[in-house]
C-alpha cells in the first residue's frame, strides 16, 4: 500500500501539533492562515502552497521537509512510549481495583476503617480465627 504525500503531511502536522502541545487554532495563528484550512489540511482535502508549507514547518520549528518524512520523530516516539506505558500502568491499577471491588461485593473480604487504621479483612472458615484473618495493615 503506497502512502500519499497528502497523507505524510496531515500525519506529520498532527503528530508536531501534539508534541509542541498546539491546537489548529495556535497553529493556524503562527502560521497566518485560517484554522479551517489547518483542519482541512490534516483531513487530507487541502494541499498547501510552498509558501504556507514554509510558513508551516517554521510555526511547528521544523525543516519543511520534516513534513514530507515518512520517520518518527525521536521525541515523538519516546513520547508515544510513555503514553503507552501510562495507559498500560492505569489499566492494571483499574483492573485490580476492579477485582478488589468484586471481593468485597461478594463478600470475599469485609473492610474496617478506624480512626487511623484501615485493615482488610479476608473472610475464612477456620473458626479459630473468628471468620477474618487480616489480610494488609498500613
Amino acid at each position: 500500500m503506497r502512502t500519499s504525500l497528502r497523507n505524510i503531511l496531515a500525519l506529520n502536522i498532527k503528530k508536531r501539533r501534539y508534541i509542541l502541545g498546539l491546537s489548529q487554532a495556535k497553529l493556524a495563528e503562527s502560521a497566518n492562515i485560517a484554522t479551517a484550512y489547518v483542519a482541512m489540511i490534516e483531513l487530507e482535502k487541502k494541499f498547501p502552497s510552498v509558501d504556507v508549507l514554509e510558513r508551516i514547518a517554521h510555526a511547528l520549528k521544523i525543516d519543511p521537509t520534516e513534513l514530507f518524512s515518512k520517520t518518527c520523530y525521536p521525541a515523538e516516539a519516546v513520547k508515544e512510549l510513555q503514553q503507552s506505558v501510562l495507559q498500560g500502568i492505569e489499566q492494571v491499577v483499574k483492573d485490580h481495583i476492579n477485582r478488589f471491588e468484586t471481593k468485597v461485593n461478594d463478600g470475599e473480604y469485609s473492610i474496617n476503617v478506624p480512626d487511623s487504621d484501615f485493615n482488610i479483612y479476608e473472610k475464612t472458615t477456620n473458626a479459630d480465627y473468628s471468620g477474618l484473618v487480616a489480610k494488609n495493615k498500613h
